[in-house]
C-alpha cells in the first residue's frame, strides 16, 4: 500500500488545512508578521512598510484566494496558526517553460516554530499538491541572503537555476531561481531530507 507524502511526516498536534477566502485577513496577519520576523533587520522600515502594505493587504489576499492559480495551505499546531504556504499555479520563468511545474511563492513559519517542523509539513503539502496536479517541477525563489531558507531548499533537492528582480519597496534585491524536479519521465522523484 503506497502510502501519501503527509502520511510518511506528520508531527503530534500539527493539522494542515486547504485555506478558503474567509482566511484572507489571518493570512494578512501571519503574512506581515512572518515577513517581518524574517527580513526587518536587513531592510529599512520604509521598505518594509510599502512592500507589506501592498503584497498582504487583506482586499489583496482576498482576490488572491479568488483566483483558481493560487493555492494557500494553513499549518495550525492545536488551535494556533502555525504557518503557511501559498502555491501559484501559472506560468512558469522562461527557463522552465517546457515544463509542468508549480510556484511555492511563500513558505513560512511563525518564529516561535522555526526548527520544530512545520517548514517540513509544508514542503511536503506542496510536494504532494504539485503530484496531484501533475507537475513536473517545484520552482521558487528565494532572497539570496537568506542562508537559512536557501539551506532548507536543498535538503529537500531545490537546485539554483537562475536569478530575478525582488522589488521590495524601492530596494532592488536579487532572488535566486531554484527548483525541484519531481517527475522525470514517468519516474516519480520525490522525498527530501528527514534531517
Amino acid at each position: 500500500m503506497e502510502r501519501s507524502l503527509k502520511e510518511s511526516f506528520s508531527l503530534q498536534g500539527v493539522k494542515v488545512r486547504m485555506a478558503a477566502k474567509a482566511d484572507a485577513a489571518l493570512i494578512a496577519d501571519i503574512s506581515r508578521q512572518t515577513f517581518y520576523d524574517t527580513f526587518a533587520s536587513h531592510n529599512s522600515k520604509e521598505n518594509m512598510d510599502k512592500f507589506m502594505n501592498i503584497q498582504f493587504a487583506k482586499e489583496r489576499l482576498i482576490s488572491e484566494l479568488d483566483d483558481p492559480e493560487n493555492i494557500f495551505f494553513l499549518a495550525y499546531e492545536k488551535d494556533q496558526l502555525a504557518g503557511y504556504v501559498k502555491l501559484r499555479d501559472s506560468q512558469n520563468p522562461e527557463q522552465l517553460q517546457n515544463l509542468a511545474g508549480i510556484e511555492i511563492v511563500r513558505i513560512y513559519s511563525v518564529t516561535s516554530m522555526i526548527g520544530k517542523g512545520i517548514g517540513k509539513l509544508l514542503m511536503q503539502t506542496s510536494i504532494e499538491e504539485a503530484i496531484k496536479r501533475k507537475k513536473e517541477v517545484v520552482w521558487l525563489g528565494v532572497w539570496e541572503k537568506n542562508q537559512r531558507a536557501i539551506e532548507f531548499y536543498a535538503k529537500w533537492g531545490f537546485e539554483k537555476f537562475g536569478e530575478h528582480d525582488f522589488i521590495l519597496g524601492n530596494d532592488i534585491q536579487t532572488d535566486w531561481l531554484m527548483k525541484k524536479v519531481i517527475y522525470n519521465d514517468t519516474r516519480l522523484l520525490i522525498g527530501g531530507s528527514d534531517k
